[in-house]
């Protein structure tokens, strides 16, 4: 992929291909190094390509509509950051994102543009996502925040620190936010909140979550110039870095690999005869509404026996505790035994038809944008499953974004959420529920172990429908809180 080059003089230079951006851009931030450093230590990249997961080389081979979207980001930022690039697999979607990030960070809204990054930086830190973390505190630092704010929350002006409980329940227990929590922003005695500035700051907070999600799920890279991009120590004896290896650049992941390709041989095929059959079943008959509430009970039951644990340690390069209150809360399970929070039902308030409208009157446009965003992430496909061509997705999909609204307690009465057994298999539901739960879990063992035989970009298309279904998920319960102030 090839990013333009400025002019220079009469004739215009060769574009450059974002290997050699990157090559330049390292080149430079270790050059400024070495003069701060006058000569005596000398950095070297930590990390090969966007992601640990995703070897560079296919990372970096994407087509046209890409580059003209990174060519825009790249005029507009200065750069172009690593979860772009990853995302740069599915371009219309990444379109959306960027247009709607852009929106939500730079154009006019309620939010003054420190206090917009501070929230992203709270959100993200809430999952120990240094990597967001770090691009955010440079954009807040950029934009004329104060930099007293990042000793820690308690730095922060006190309207930001009233912030600390719903972003605590949003990541990780969002059915229990109720009326009283928005209550308490809006009628405060002191730095009270409007309703605009509130959906602001949910629709930032619930942006990043979800692409913390993303970021972890997909394995994203440090940026060269952040903690964990760069290293002082001289590379191994053996000409690897371990991180090549980490990156699949290295020919002992080739050979993994193949074992694993031999190995699951024809998972695709079963799982295309199982799409097959469950289509088949659904047009000879259809459950009935008692038996689809207890196939979703069932499900959601199940769905607490997934354990997101692994051995392996998440990966924090920084301490971000600093920038959030009460870091042994985290995710529990949606009703677990001697407890019982109600079922939400779409069909009692749903995205459609209240949660756009309430979004789009408060903060104009942006519902509009994020009901975009949403459908671009649910409703992309190719027609392909690894290998095959003209593949109807659409159930897949579905079972998907469905399972996820699942674990939150949100049922679709017309589902039948019998399906999410027979389409997601085990390894695939840990992945998951990681992802969506406890994303800075994860690990690279996660990402190879489910569909081992699809492509990296449908990988990374999964990621990006558990990133927009979880939005949704925590979008739901704090605008339903809100409706029911404002009520």
């Amino acid at each position: 992929m090839r990013l333009a080059a400025a002019a220079t003089g009469p004739e215009k230079k060769a574009p450059l291909t974002m290997s050699e951006l990157f090559k330049i851009c390292r080149d430079a931030f270790f050059r400024d190094c070495l003069l701060q450093d006058a000569g005596v230590r000398v950095p070297r990249p930590l990390v090969n390509g966007p992601s640990r997961f995703i070897p560079e080389k296919e990372v970096s081979g994407l087509d046209g509509q890409t580059q003209s979207i990174f060519e825009d980001a790249f005029a507009s930022l200065g750069r172009v950051d690593n979860v772009s690039m990853v995302m740069g697999f599915h371009p219309q979607y990444l379109e959306s994102f960027l247009r709607t990030q852009h929106y939500l960070l730079q154009m006019d809204g309620p939010l003054s543009l420190p206090c917009r990054h501070y929230i992203g930086i709270m959100a993200a830190a809430r999952h120990q996502c240094s990597y967001l973390v770090n691009l955010h505190v440079n954009d807040f630092l950029q934009v004329g925040g104060d930099s007293k704010w990042l000793k820690g929350l308690e730095s922060a002006p006190r309207k930001l620190q009233a912030l600390g409980e719903l972003n605590k329940l949003l990541a990780h227990r969002p059915w229990l936010l109720t009326k009283e929590h928005m209550e308490s922003l809006l009628k405060a005695e002191e730095n009270s909140w409007s309703l605009a500035e509130v959906i602001h700051a949910v629709v930032l907070l619930t942006h990043y979550h979800s692409l913390a999600s993303f970021t972890f799920g997909c394995g994203v890279s440090p940026e060269l110039h952040g903690d964990g991009g760069h290293t002082f120590r001289a590379p191994s004896l053996s000409g690897y870095c371990v991180c090549d290896i980490a990156n699949g650049n290295g020919v002992t992941d080739d050979l993994l690999a193949n074992q694993l390709a031999m190995e699951t041989s024809g998972e695709v095929e079963v799982l295309m005869e199982r799409m097959k059959q469950l289509q088949e079943g659904r047009d000879e008959e259809e459950a009935s509404q008692e038996e689809m509430a207890t196939r979703f009970e069932r499900e959601k039951t199940e769905s607490m026996l997934v354990t997101t644990t692994e051995d392996e340690e998440s990966l924090t390069s920084s301490d971000v505790s600093r920038h959030f209150e009460d870091p042994s809360y985290g995710y529990k399970d949606f009703s677990r035994r001697g407890e019982h929070v109600p079922t939400f039902r779409v069909q009692d308030y749903s995205w459609e038809d209240h949660g756009y409208s309430l979004v789009n009157r408060l903060y104009p446009d942006v519902g509009q944008l994020l009901d975009e965003k949403f459908q671009m992430a649910y409703n992309l496909t190719y027609n392909t499953m690894a290998t095959h061509q003209g593949v109807d997705t659409t159930m897949l999909r579905r079972a998907i974004w469905n399972y996820i609204h699942c674990m939150f307690g949100i049922r679709y009465d017309d589902y039948d959420y019998g399906e999410i057994n027979e389409l997601l298999d085990r390894n695939f539901k840990v992945y998951i529920k990681t992802i969506v739960c406890s994303p800075e879990k994860t690990t690279k063992r996660m990402y190879e172990s489910f569909w081992r035989q699809f492509q990296h970009s449908e990988k990374v298309h999964v990621n990006l429908l558990m990133m927009e279904a979880r939005m949704q998920a925590e979008l739901l319960y704090a605008l339903r809180a809100i409706t029911r102030y404002m009520t």
